[in-house]
């Protein structure tokens, strides 16, 4: 059976580091080999390659190193006799020769670990790094402890919706226009109002 080829993924390797050649032309023929349907692509600007329509693996090169991920892995694939690394991207470490890179069968039990999974659905959980509290500006500060209604919508609203609010008051560039988002800050915030409330329900 013949496998899926990217261009794009050739003009990467060609394209890499002298001592990321081989080890990215081994990776490719291990990941078709452990699965002949994958197909390849270019996401993010590495090579990725798909079962199903979903991210299977992946791989890079950098100016030192390279790196190898398998996505959707039921448990965590080890590096031989060492636990999984957390030296570089991926789950092996900076890869630096072909030498470096795990038994084949270990890559092999990932790839198989990961196929099932997006065959029995699953879906890779995004991460979402919550933005920190942004702090209240003191004129906004002062408008709002004066008028209790508003205070208390505006404490009422959730973080990302404050912060809305900090931003664009802290966005105006003359101090007319502040003042004017201050005061509709206030106002809006008294009817427990949202930065965007018109749009909300559109």
């Amino acid at each position: 059976m013949s496998v899926t080829t990217e261009p794009r993924v050739d003009a990467y390797i060609a394209a890499a580091a002298p001592f990321a050649q081989p080890i990215l032309r081994h990776l490719r023929a291990q990941i078709h080999a452990a699965c002949p349907d994958s197909t390849e692509a270019i996401k993010w600007g590495m090579p990725m390659f798909l079962y199903c329509g979903q991210i299977l693996c992946n791989m890079a090169a950098f100016k030192a190193h390279a790196s190898f991920g398998v996505w959707l892995r039921g448990d965590k694939a080890p590096k031989g006799d060492q636990e999984e690394r957390s030296d570089g991207m991926g789950q092996f470490g900076k890869i630096t020769s072909v030498a470096d890179l795990p038994p084949p069968v270990l890559i092999e039990q990932a790839i198989a670990q990961a196929m099932a999974r997006i065959e029995a659905g699953a879906k890779m959980r995004q991460t979402v790094t919550p933005k920190p509290p942004r702090a209240v500006p003191n004129d906004l500060t002062v408008a709002l402890d004066a008028n209790p209604a508003a205070r208390l919508g505006f404490d009422s609203f959730a973080p990302g919706q404050k912060r809305e609010y900090i931003e664009w008051v802290e966005e105006a560039k003359r101090p007319e226009t502040r003042g004017k988002r201050i005061e509709q800050t206030v106002a809006q915030s008294a009817e427990r109002k949202t930065r965007n409330w018109k749009y909300a329900n559109c």
